[in-house]
């Protein structure tokens, strides 16, 4: 039977199983047709591309217990790795999807456009929330119920038949960890006020001093381990 004949459901799962046996933990389906124009895509890549599968990989709880002051160099190579791992997949899945007969685009786990702004291609963590991955913390991170903030994630955008999943109701609550240890500051009570400069100036100053060859921190991923 043609994948392209198969139900909606039955199609989702054979997608899911794919990731999920290849170590994806975290996986969602949302429809992005209403916030294509936030891309910083050329409108005929992404066109009839209205579904987005968000797809994520969990970071190792032992490499970021050596993570306190600030990154360490196990840390940068462990996050590159994770996005490369991401990125591998990402291909593997346009791939089947191809085979299948329908189209689809893998956008870069982690390749930055305006560092400043902190924005990439679209945001992986936006399109996350939509699918059902998590929420947008006081962190300004995504945060799974399951993972907290420790984990990566990575996008394809594909007019597959896919069933779409719904987004949480869940909040951080009355959980802080991440604003005590925020060595910038910029974490603040409302996801909203979050404070980009000066997260950036601090990570700016990480890589200044050589602990990273790219601005990264992981303090509040490491506090934000979910339930």
């Amino acid at each position: 039977m043609k994948s392209a004949k198969l139900k909606v459901k039955d199609y989702n799962k054979k997608i899911k199983k794919f990731c999920q046996e290849r170590g994806v933990v975290l996986f969602g389906v949302t429809d992005i047709s209403a916030i294509k124009d936030e891309f910083k895509l050329d409108k005929n890549e992404i066109k009839g591309l209205d579904r987005a599968i968000s797809f994520g990989f969990a970071l190792s709880g032992k490499v970021l217990d050596g993570v306190t002051e600030h990154p360490t160099k196990l840390y940068y190579h462990h996050y590159k790795q994770a996005n490369a791992f991401l990125d591998q997949l990402a291909l593997q899945i346009v791939n089947l999807l191809g085979q299948d007969g329908f189209n689809a685009l893998a956008i870069p786990a982690s390749q930055i456009v305006d560092w400043q702004k902190q924005t990439a291609h679209l945001s992986h963590k936006k399109i996350g929330q939509m699918a059902g991955l998590g929420w947008i913390g006081r962190s300004n991170l995504l945060v799974s119920p399951k993972f907290g903030a420790q984990f990566r994630l990575t996008t394809i955008l594909t007019d597959a038949p896919l069933k779409y999943d719904k987004p949480l109701k869940n909040d951080c609550g009355k959980c802080r960890a991440c604003v005590v240890v925020c060595p910038a500051k910029a974490i603040k009570e409302k996801p909203q006020d979050f404070d980009h400069i000066a997260c950036y100036e601090k990570l700016r100053e990480f890589r200044k001093l050589g602990y990273t060859d790219q601005f990264i921190c992981g303090i509040c991923v490491k506090v934000c381990k979910g339930k």
